[in-house]
């Protein structure tokens, strides 16, 4: 679901809920259900302005109250005009945090629906009946404070329900990623072995052409050279038949078999963050991990993004010797998924930064053994990002700070219908 849909469906809900509601002892001041259904699409569509949600929804409510409540009436239509208020103080409030804490907890949610909902209410409260708010109205004040840590209380409630429900979802959906996995294991070892297999056919066709060579070059058994070279041509043909097969197994048991369709980008992120974290306790490193991720969607193409923000992230950690960070950024912007990794590792070489997207090139040289280790290869991440995503990558780095990764994808090539 896009912005505009997750504003007007927003809107709608207040509205509508609005229509549930509780009567005060002052006239025409309501506590409704509307007060506990707005802040938890504020919390969930993050990405919408507040001050604009709570205007429109204020509007909404005005709307609902005036056509569903027959009070068209002059009279009618000035009592349900502080309702408004109520929304857009909220609103503000919550834009005022927001803005402070940048990502807002559970816990602080409860705070802050506390006191938007009070300071909303104290003010549709003070234009209904003026400043003898304040004479001998200590009944009043206690009730709105109760009504507003009650429904921050449900709020609270709420919000933490779906948050374990979809946790539930997550673990059963991991589960059954499980039990494929380990079927999809079980057929790539079978694969694996016909593979192993066909390494002993390379060894014979190797010496089959190094001895044919040997003769060409002492012009030993001349009538046999032409024999020799068809059986060659004849083995190396059939090695690529059996790769071939092994490829087209692979690729059935991936896309048929696996039958995975998709998963959102914020469950990506968690598998990643946690397998990355492993990583480095693997390594026994100390490596501060930061995920900041922007707006969730939904993405069919997630092996490809999980192979590509892994391999360069493995990189990071190579790149750091005992101790740094590793920051995580996903945001969106003008119809982009942008991804940044950044990192305090030891840089890589201005003379290098050319060549750092080079086939064969890579960071992990064990210069002691000669072994070279090149995971993925940054020459495929490049690949994978510019031929399959349709996207960009770029790379800035400085010796002794750090390195910074920028990944640039069009949503379209991520969400696809999903927008």
């Amino acid at each position: 679901m896009d912005k505009k849909k997750r504003f007007i469906l927003t809107i709608f809900a207040v509205g509508l809920s609005s229509q549930l509601y509780i009567n005060f002892y002052i006239s025409n001041f309501k506590f409704s259900f509307a007060g506990i259904v707005f802040p938890i699409f504020l919390f969930m569509y993050d990405e919408i302005n507040p001050i604009l949600l709570g205007t429109f929804s204020g509007l909404s409510l005005y709307i609902f109250r005036v056509i569903l409540g027959g009070s068209i009436s002059d009279v009618g239509v000035f009592w349900y005009f502080p309702e408004t208020i109520f929304y857009i103080i909220y609103g503000v409030v919550f834009f005022l945090f927001k803005n402070y804490l940048f990502s807002i907890t559970l816990n602080q949610m409860f705070i802050i629906s506390f006191i938007s909902d009070l300071l909303g209410n104290f003010l549709e409260a003070y234009i209904r009946i003026g400043n003898s708010i304040f004479l001998d109205n200590i009944k009043l004040i206690k009730s709105l404070i109760l009504v507003a840590f009650l429904r921050a209380g449900f709020v609270w409630l709420i919000l933490n329900a779906l948050k374990y429900y979809r946790m539930f979802l997550i673990k059963k959906e991991h589960e059954e990623r499980y039990i494929k996995l380990l079927w999809l294991t079980s057929r790539l070892k079978t694969e694996v072995y016909w593979m192993e297999k066909n390494m002993e056919n390379i060894e014979s066709v190797m010496s089959n052409a190094y001895e044919l060579f040997f003769k060409i070059k002492n012009e030993e058994e001349i009538e046999s050279w032409e024999n020799r070279a068809l059986e060659i041509s004849k083995d190396v043909h059939e090695i690529k038949k059996e790769y071939g097969l092994v490829v087209k197994g692979i690729e059935d048991m991936i896309s048929n078999k696996l039958d995975d369709n998709g998963m959102h980008f914020h469950e990506l992120g968690l598998i990643l963050k946690e397998s990355m974290e492993t990583e480095i306790k693997y390594r026994k490193k100390r490596i501060t991990l930061d995920f900041q991720l922007g707006k969730d969607f939904y993405t069919e193409k997630h092996y490809y993004l999980m192979s590509i923000l892994r391999n360069i992230i493995m990189n990071s950690i190579d790149s750091i010797e005992d101790r740094g960070k590793i920051i995580f950024i996903q945001e969106s912007e003008d119809e982009k998924h942008i991804f940044i990794i950044k990192d305090t590792g030891c840089g890589i070489p201005k003379e290098d930064l050319a060549y750092i997207f080079s086939p064969g090139y890579s960071t992990k040289i064990n210069y002691v053994t000669g072994e070279i280790n090149r995971g993925l290869g940054l020459s495929l991440v490049k690949n994978i990002v510019e031929i399959h995503l349709k996207g960009d990558i770029s790379i800035d780095s400085k010796e002794a700070k750090g390195t910074k990764f920028e990944i640039s994808i069009p949503i379209i090539e991520l969400e696809g219908n999903n927008i």
